[in-house]
C-alpha cells in the first residue's frame, strides 16, 4: 500500500470460540496502552469459552475448530475452496492496524510462526497448530520512531528484518527468532536484537536468502535513501548489517529518482541464458518495472524497463517458479481499459532484455489489488475488500480464479483500502496461508483447491 492519509475502520464479523478481551489475553491494559512487561512476564490468559453463533463478532477469536466452507460461506465469510482454521482479532495480538505478514519455519524444531506487522510494532504468533495459534511476543517500534501502519518484514538465517514507512527514525530492526523457542507466560515484550540506522523510514524490505543481501525499497526521511530505490545491505552476519550499495533507475518512478515501491530479488535460473546465475531484481517502481542486474553491488545495471498500458501505480509482483513469467499488481489502475475488475498484468520474461506483456488477467470482483505471491501453480492475491483470492497460473496465458476467502465481509468488493493487506503462503503445509486484514486481524486459511 502506498502512503495514504486514512485507513478504513474494521467491520463487524464472527468468531468460533470466545476469549473475552477484558481478561487480558494480550499484553495490553484496559485503556489500550501496552504493558511494559519484561522478558518472561505477562498477564495470564484464560481458557476459551464457547459462545453461540448469534454472539460472534470480529472482536472475538476463532480458535479450537475448523470452520468449513459450505454453500459459499464459512459463517459470515464468503468462500470457495478455502476454509478458516483460526482467527485472532488485532486486539489480541497487540492492537493497532495490521499490514505486512511473513513467516518462519524453525528447521531445528519444525515449529512455525507468523510475523505480523502492526502500526505499533510487530507480533510473533506461533501457528504450528494452525487451529490453535498462540500470540507469543510483541516487538515495539524502534525507540524514538513513530507508530505507522506500514510495516514490512523478511527472514534470513533465523532473524527477522523489519522496516516501517512514515515512521521517522525507525531504521531496520533485527530480531533473533530463536528466542521464540522458549517463551514463558506468553505474550511478552521483547526487544530488538540489533538495529541498522543507515536508513530511516523504509516502505518495503526484500530479502534474497540465496545471497545474504537485503534490499530496502522506498527509503526516505534520513540516512542513505538511494533516491528511494534499492538500498542494498549485506546481512551475512544478521546482527551486523553493512551497507553494500544503491540501485535506482531514474527513468522510472513519479519523481524521476528511481523510487522503488517493492521488488523481488533472485538468483536467476530462468530461460534467458545470458543472465543465468546472476542476481536479478524485478523492481515495481510506480510507473513501470525496472529489471536490474545487482550482482555487483557497487555497479548495478538496468537490464530493461517493462512497461504496460494504462499504468496507475506499479505496486508489487512475483515470478512463477520457472522464472519465466512475472505477475504484477497495479494498485490504482481501477477501470483501466474501461473494465473495473481487478487487473493483474502478466509479463513474459523469456528475454530479460525485451520484456513483453503476455496478457492481462481480470479477477471476479472490482476490489483493489495489493500483494500477491506464487507457490507452485497457484497465485495468492490479497485484494483488499475481496480478501484472499487463489488463482491457478499453470497456464500463464489464461489464469483462472479457483478459490477465495473474503476476510472483509462488510459491503461490496469494490475499490478501496479496507480488508486484506497481505498474505504468506510458504509454510510447510501446502495451501496454509496467513492473511492480514487491516482492521480485523490475523486469519489462518487452508486452501482446498485440488483436494
Amino acid at each position: 500500500m502506498r502512503a495514504l492519509s486514512a485507513i478504513v475502520a474494521p467491520a463487524a464479523g464472527l468468531v468460533f470460540c470466545l476469549l473475552p478481551l477484558a481478561t487480558g489475553c494480550s499484553p495490553r491494559l484496559a485503556n489500550g496502552n501496552a504493558v511494559s512487561a519484561s522478558k518472561g512476564e505477562s498477564p495470564s490468559a484464560p481458557a476459551p469459552a464457547q459462545v453461540p453463533d448469534s454472539a460472534w463478532t470480529t472482536q472475538m477469536p476463532v480458535i479450537g475448530g475448523v470452520v468449513k466452507c459450505a454453500n459459499g460461506k464459512a459463517k459470515l465469510y464468503s468462500c470457495q475452496n478455502a476454509e478458516l482454521l483460526s482467527y485472532l482479532p488485532v486486539s489480541m495480538i497487540g492492537g493497532g492496524k495490521l499490514s505486512g505478514v511473513w513467516g518462519w519455519t524453525d528447521t531445528a524444531t519444525k515449529r512455525e510462526f507468523a510475523i505480523v506487522g502492526r502500526s505499533t510494532g510487530t507480533a510473533f504468533v506461533e501457528i504450528t497448530d494452525p487451529v490453535n495459534p498462540k500470540y507469543l511476543v510483541n516487538l515495539a517500534v524502534h525507540e524514538g520512531a513513530n507508530p505507522a501502519i506500514w510495516h514490512d518484514m523478511k527472514v534470513y538465517k533465523s532473524h527477522a528484518f523489519i522496516v516501517s514507512d512514515a515512521a521517522g527514525l525507525h531504521g531496520m530492526q533485527v530480531f533473533d527468532l530463536t528466542q521464540l523457542r522458549d517463551v514463558k507466560n506468553a505474550p511478552v515484550e521483547f526487544h530488538e536484537t540489533a538495529h541498522y540506522d543507515n536508513v530511516a523510514s523504509v516502505h518495503t524490505i526484500i530479502m534474497n536468502e540465496a545471497t545474504g543481501f537485503a534490499y530496502n525499497a522506498g527509503s526516505n526521511g534520513g540516512g542513505e535513501t538511494c533516491g528511494g530505490g534499492l538500498h542494498m545491505v549485506d546481512v551475512h552476519n544478521p546482527t551486523e548489517p553493512k551497507f553494500a550499495g544503491c540501485y535506482a533507475e531514474p527513468r522510472t518512478g513519479n519523481a524521476g529518482t528511481g523510487y522503488v515501491h517493492d521488488a523481488l530479488c533472485v538468483v536467476y535460473h530462468g530461460p534467458d541464458k545470458q543472465y543465468q546465475g546472476r542476481e536479478i531484481c524485478l523492481n515495481s517502481a510506480e510507473t513501470a518495472v525496472s529489471i536490474a542486474d545487482v550482482t555487483d553491488k557497487q555497479n548495478p545495471k538496468t537490464i530493461s524497463i517493462a512497461s504496460y498500458p494504462n499504468v496507475g501505480y506499479t505496486h508489487q509482483g512475483w515470478f512463477t517458479e520457472d522464472q519465466r513469467y512475472f505477475f504484477l499488481d497495479d494498485e490504482t489502475d481501477d477501470g483501466a481499459g474501461g473494465d473495473n475488475r481487478t487487473r493483474t498484468i502478466v509479463f513474459d520474461l523469456n528475454d530479460l532484455d525485451d520484456p513483453l506483456v503476455l496478457t492481462e488477467f481480470r479477477g471476479t470482483t472490482n476490489a483493489t489489488d495489493h500483494n500477491l505471491y506464487i507457490r507452485g501453480q497457484y497465485m495468492y492475491q490479497s485484494n483488499y475488500t475481496a480478501g484472499l483470492r487463489i488463482v491457478d497460473v499453470s497456464d500463464p496465458k489464461a489464469p483462472k480464479e479457483v478459490g477465495y476467502f473474503d476476510v472483509f465481509p462488510r459491503g461490496a468488493d469494490e475499490a478501496g483500502y479496507a480488508g486484506t493487506w497481505s498474505n504468506y503462503p510458504y509454510f510447510s503445509k501446502d495451501g496454509l496461508v496467513a492473511v492480514t486484514s487491516i482492521g480485523e486481524g490475523l486469519f489462518l486459511v487452508q486452501s482446498r483447491v485440488g483436494k
